[in-house]
């Protein structure tokens, strides 16, 4: 039977695992912070006491915050051994990074696809996020049951380090969104048109992306000033448009439009609102 393990029970990786249990597979979970393992537990997750013990799995899922983490956790499973095994890292990180951390993976016997995913916690538990993989195919094959379970779509897009690239150009677009909002709705300031009226014609409109359309309520109720906790926050959009731009200037492409906005996430940062919805850049930009 397939076994499959989760390093990383932050946000994303717990509800990975709560879905996966929902889908009858047994999962077992480890995280660096023991305390952090415990809603994955009480979803029937059995809590490995170290590193080595998740490595008994066959699949092992990767849920963490940034490539350092990555590669503390690689060197972490080469040493407990992993040959044979799948590796699978659905973090969201800089190509080269990914092919790096995929060859010190494939080095050591076992398969290796980055899958970073779109969607959030609330998709996760649903089995729909989008699902952007690199690997080879024979890898991708051994991933794809399991991934099934997460995504309504995955799609191998090429070797290691394609998911990531994909992942990052999927996410800016979000990124910059809750600066051109604030700029539109600028344009309304002393009409009398109300936030939740503007908000639902927008949403309506060509102009409304699915995070608007879905999140409208979210949007409006922030713009009347209350922040809203983001399931995909402040801290985590700013830190995926800082992926983009180094990405950017590795690859020798100008962001004009992605640098100004990177200045406007670190004063919303620097306001302490890195918790909060990506709306709330938004609402601070429009100085409510």
């Amino acid at each position: 039977m397939t076994t499959i393990a989760i390093i990383g029970t932050g946000r994303m990786g717990t509800a990975f695992a709560k879905r996966l249990i929902g889908m009858g597979q047994p999962v077992t979970v480890w995280n660096r912070t023991l305390i952090n393992t415990d809603a994955a537990a009480k979803a029937g997750a059995v809590v490995a006491p170290d590193i080595r013990t998740a490595t008994a799995a066959n699949i092992i899922l990767i849920s963490l915050t940034n490539a350092a983490a990555v590669e503390a956790v690689t060197t972490d499973l080469i040493a407990a051994g992993i040959s044979g095994k799948l590796v699978v890292d659905l973090s969201t990180l800089l190509p080269d990074e990914t092919e790096t951390i995929a060859k010190r993976i494939v080095d050591a016997g076992a398969d290796f696809v980055d899958c970073p995913v779109g969607g959030t916690v609330g998709p996760a538990l649903k089995g729909m996020l989008l699902g952007m993989a690199g690997g080879t195919a024979e890898a991708f094959a051994r991933a794809k049951p399991a991934l099934d379970h997460l995504c309504k779509r995955v799609e191998l897009l090429g070797p290691a380090g394609s998911g990531a690239r994909m992942k990052l150009a999927v996410n800016l677009p979000l990124a910059l969104y809750w600066q051109t909002l604030a700029e539109a709705l600028a344009m309304l300031d002393g009409s009398g048109i109300s936030p939740d009226v503007a908000i639902s014609l927008i949403a309506d409109s060509s102009a409304g992306p699915a995070v608007l359309k879905n999140r409208a309520q979210v949007v409006t109720d922030t713009l009347d000033g209350t922040d809203q906790p983001g399931t995909f926050d402040i801290a985590g959009l700013a830190k995926d448009l800082d992926l983009a731009l180094q990405q950017g200037a590795l690859s020798g492409h100008a962001m004009p439009f992605s640098e100004v906005a990177r200045k406007s996430y670190a004063r919303a940062l620097d306001a302490g609102l890195g918790h909060f919805d990506g709306a709330s850049l938004t609402r601070y930009l429009l100085g409510k």
